[in-house]
């Protein structure tokens, strides 16, 4: 499962792109097909980073609803035992 510091290391990835373009930039001789190919693979590093933030946020919604589940199924069992207790009671 990725982790959190995979999205670090996607993030300096992404930094030194941005760096390598600004650099390209600011150099004066731009070259355009350069340029073209670094956003290329800016934006496929881009799609990493957002398609492993999405599997971590999958990961966890789905700890979260199965929590949630597990508390809910608890608590009605708690409420079943409570009323067979009662009405074995006669109350």
């Amino acid at each position: 499962m990725a982790s959190l510091k995979d999205t670090e290391k996607l993030t300096n990835e992404l930094e030194q792109l941005v760096g390598q373009i600004r650099s390209e930039l600011s150099d004066g001789g731009v070259d355009f097909d350069k340029l073209v190919s670094m956003s290329d693979e800016l934006s496929e590093h881009a799609d990493n980073l957002a398609e492993t933030f999405n599997t971590i946020n999958d990961a966890l919604m789905e700890r979260l609803g199965q929590a949630k589940s597990g508390a809910a199924r608890a608590g009605r069992q708690t409420q079943s035992k409570a009323e067979s207790v009662k009405s074995a009671s006669g109350s």
